[in-house]
């Protein structure tokens, strides 16, 4: 079988894992006696273990040149530490689960993008657009199917679903190609020499001022449309939009997209189209103009993705592949996503609708520092 079969079952395994549980996952634990205050610490604290455990994971990974076996090891565990949700009743037996299997998920993604980016660059008719939207069409697919599987069997379906997901993803990580390394020894310090070089560091902070701005949307955006008398079945309609765009960027149109303007071009392209897209959320509930505007989220979302991806394969050093992932993904997208969605509500609630203006904002400030991209 070649690498892009393998890279496929594997995205569709991981994706679809995240999403038969992380929409039902507050849910169940409260189900499991948790109060929302103990519910809300649980989720806090698994994102604080991600942000360290990703770096550590990936720093392995690359150190020993297999990121592929600490992929599959991990994925390993995290199939365990779901499994250990089924026994855990007292909060602090599920705040241990809860640690555990952050910390094992944490570096997943990061090292499946490192190796598929890898696999894109030295064989032909591989494009990492096509994995990456396997995997958000398969979280889609395992959204709607643990629905109707909750609705059926009770929320604690969703432990054993995402188990047996993690277990398909074990034995696909354990089969794709692992990255070809130069002669050189991965350096001690690749976190610092990461940080050190300018396009990495800037990429990094369009990446995360542009995708830390969906915070408000994903935190408010239904509560907003609910209340100006949008039913719930529109609301549906309208987040698949996003997300179905999201599916077709990836698949068909962003490739090229990158190709086409750059890099840095198809990241202002992203942060302009974040400007339209929260000026419009901050001025209306037509539901014809969102209809208009939730298609960029292809944009605002799966185009910068893929141009920050292309970025990092041009000018990560050989055998920091997979802690470059890590600190892209989980310590600056990932913390500035966590942090805005905290200072989301405080904006909400003192702002109202005008707060989503300041998400605009953010990314007019990315546009700024995109054009700096332009000879990377």
């Amino acid at each position: 079988m070649s690498a892009l079969p393998r890279f496929v079952v594997l995205y569709a395994a991981m994706y679809a894992a995240y999403g038969v549980a992380s929409p039902f996952m507050p849910s169940y634990l409260g189900s499991r006696g948790l109060s929302a205050e103990e519910v809300g610490l649980a989720l806090g604290a698994g994102t604080a273990v991600r942000l360290a455990a990703a770096p550590l994971a990936s720093r392995i990974g690359d150190r020993l040149r297999a990121l592929h076996v600490v992929l599959a090891i991990t994925i390993a565990l995290a199939a365990c530490a779901t499994l250990g949700y089924l026994s855990a009743r007292a909060f602090w037996a599920v705040l241990t689960v809860v640690l555990l299997q952050a910390a094992a998920l944490a570096p997943m993604t990061g090292l499946a993008d490192a190796l598929a980016l890898g696999a894109s660059r030295r064989r032909p008719g591989f494009e990492y657009g096509w994995v990456r939207g396997t995997g958000s069409a398969a979280f889609i697919l395992g959204t709607l199917a643990a629905g109707q599987a909750v609705g059926d069997k009770g929320l604690e379906v969703i432990v054993g679903l995402q188990a047996l997901l993690l277990g398909v993803a074990v034995v696909a990580a354990a089969r794709v190609p692992e990255l070809e390394h130069g002669r050189a020894a991965p350096p001690h310090r690749g976190m610092w020499i990461l940080v050190r070089l300018p396009v990495f560091r800037t990429l990094v902070l369009v990446a995360a001022l542009v995708l830390g701005s969906h915070a408000m949307h994903d935190a408010f955006a239904v509560m907003r449309w609910s209340a100006a008398g949008i039913s719930p079945v529109a609301s549906s309609l309208l987040w698949s939009e996003a997300v179905a765009a999201e599916v077709i960027v990836f698949f068909f149109i962003g490739p090229a997209l990158v190709r086409r303007l750059t890099p840095a071009g198809a990241l202002a392209v992203a942060a302009a189209a974040g400007v339209l897209r929260w000026g419009v959320m901050a001025q209306t509930t037509h539901v014809a103009a969102l209809a208009l505007v939730q298609p960029l989220h292809g944009i605002t979302f799966a185009l910068l993705h893929l141009a920050c991806m292309r970025l990092l394969a041009r000018c990560v050093p050989d055998g920091l592949e997979g802690t470059a992932q890590a600190l892209y993904a989980t310590v600056g997208v990932g913390a500035a996503t966590a942090l805005l969605t905290v200072a989301s509500g405080a904006l909400y609630g003192r702002l109202g609708p005008q707060a989503f203006w300041l998400m605009g904002a953010l990314c007019a400030a990315a546009l700024a520092f995109a054009w700096r991209l332009r000879h990377a």
